[in-house]
């Protein structure tokens, strides 16, 4: 995918970015391009090779179309749950390592509700309080709208989900 100085972007794991400018720098005797870009949330730089955009999971900021898909996923009350702690928290990890919104999205769902079942581990919590930040910031830039109004409308369909999963168990 090819991307242009001034495209917002997303960089896996660490959230939106703006794409500043595209360097050319010599890398073991041969010169390589990279795209620089500004992570908006920690105003930090991070370099990223043309070649390798796919690799690393860089892509562009949502569309509208796409944030109604990721909103109504959340709302859904079918939830991935693991008992083994380990190999929910290994298979959120890699979910989280993808970038990709939906999958950080179930994440955010999944343990939003193991989170009002028994109190999540302090690893799982620093999990669900990043993809919770990378949601919001990613709908937030996709949108145009504050980052409370986003929260708001994540909150109202978790919450719709959680009563969906509880009419299912009281049927």
């Amino acid at each position: 995918m090819e991307f242009k100085v001034g495209d917002k972007v997303v960089y896996p794991n660490h959230g939106v970015g703006v794409i500043e400018q595209v360097a050319k720098r010599a890398v073991g005797g041969a010169e390589a391009s990279f795209y620089c870009l500004r992570i908006l949330s920690t105003d930090s730089i991070v370099m990223v090779p043309v070649g390798n955009t796919a690799g690393v999971g860089l892509r562009k900021v949502l569309t509208r179309r796409e944030i109604t898909k990721v909103v109504k996923a959340l709302k859904d009350g079918d939830v991935t749950t693991y008992d083994d702690w380990k190999g929910r928290f290994q298979a959120n990890s890699e979910k989280m390592r993808t970038g990709d919104i939906k999958a950080v999205a179930e994440v955010l769902k999944s343990l939003t509700v193991l989170n009002e079942v028994k109190p999540l581990s302090y690893r799982e919590r620093k999990m669900l309080d990043k993809a919770r930040f990378l949601l919001v910031s990613e709908l937030s830039e996709a949108s145009g709208k504050e980052s409370e109004a986003i929260e708001t409308q994540i909150d109202a369909a978790l919450g719709h989900c959680l009563k969906e999963m509880q009419s299912k168990v009281e049927h």
